[in-house]
């Protein structure tokens, strides 16, 4: 029914943003001829800013035989930028509506056996593919900001999703560079994005109860957990951590301590002074250096991490 994912060479991405605009400068940088559907043409110079930027990193990487910007097409006429695509990315605004009426026109426009990917991070695609006349082919292709650089993408369908998409979506991911990660069920943000919240919501009481700054907790992360975790995620870093014994001595010794209140389960309110106390706090830490150039020398550091982890591998 769907086509053979080794063969596919056309890809549309839907919106210029940074998720959009990050996409689309990742299958360029693997050798897809792209079309990028931006809504309106002051969307242009943004989205070339992102893909100037995306490029510097994916050339230090190393592109695909063939890959160039040269591949890309602009268009902002839905109709023209999905003609011809064998896949679809898309990454509209967090908005359900807007996502609702987006797929009931892709569900007309696009070829049945033509598999649709969200970006989305909050939403659910049962509620996404609620209004598509062709809901099968839809799937959850959750991504890892910057798009273009971390390789995680998350894969999940909703209820009227196929079985067969799913898996189609998982292998095409692949093949085109990502590292795919299908989930077992439907669940509100995902696994990464879960663990990245509880990391978020624990950093928001501490700031909210003026036990550490913002820059204490970047500070904390940078130098402890972060570099191991480039190379062991938390189940991994546990059980090497406890010697031979593995999960089980760390379970075994340290599992009453998960009892101990330091951690809060719930966010904590967000008052005004902890909006104002986040927002400072982060606007010291950035200085006088601006978007541009957070956002370059984090690529530039990405880069050397990835470059590190394929060369020890």
């Amino acid at each position: 029914m769907y086509p053979d994912p080794t063969k596919v060479t056309r890809v549309t991405s839907i919106g210029g943003g940074p998720i959009g605009g990050g996409w689309a400068a990742h299958f360029l940088a693997r050798g897809y001829d792209v079309t990028i559907y931006l809504h309106d043409e002051t969307e242009t110079p943004a989205f070339n800013a992102i893909l100037d930027t995306a490029w510097k990193s994916l050339t230090d990487l190393g592109l695909a035989p063939g890959a160039s910007k040269d591949r890309l097409r602009v268009s902002t006429n839905l109709n023209d930028a999905v003609k011809g695509a064998e896949f679809i990315q898309e990454s509209a605004p967090e908005n359900l509506e807007m996502k609702q009426t987006l797929y009931a026109q892709l569900g007309q426009i696009v070829p049945s056996n033509v598999i649709i990917g969200s970006s989305t991070s909050g939403l659910t695609m049962t509620d996404i593919q609620a209004k598509c006349d062709t809901p099968g082919r839809c799937v959850i292709g959750h991504p890892f900001n910057p798009p273009y650089l971390l390789p995680l993408v998350e894969i999940v369908g909703g209820k009227a999703t196929d079985a067969a998409a799913v898996a189609w979506a998982g292998e095409f991911y692949e093949i085109a560079g990502k590292a795919p990660l299908i989930m077992k069920k439907e669940i509100p943000g995902f696994v990464a994005t879960r663990l990245q919240e509880a990391l978020w919501r624990e950093a928001l009481h501490m700031v909210a109860n003026g036990e550490a700054t913002p820059a204490d907790i970047d500070t904390a992360l940078i130098n402890g957990p972060a570099p191991r975790m480039a190379i062991q995620g938390q189940c991994m870093a546990f059980h090497v951590a406890c010697g031979a014994g593995g999960m089980a001595t760390n379970l075994d010794q340290f599992g009453p301590a998960l009892k101990l209140p330091w951690t809060r389960l719930e966010a904590p309110e967000l008052t005004k002074e902890l909006r104002d106390r986040m927002v400072d706090g982060c606007n010291e830490i950035a200085g006088s250096r601006g978007f541009e150039d957070m956002a370059a020398k984090r690529d530039e550091q990405i880069v050397a991490v990835l470059r590190a982890i394929r060369d020890t591998a």
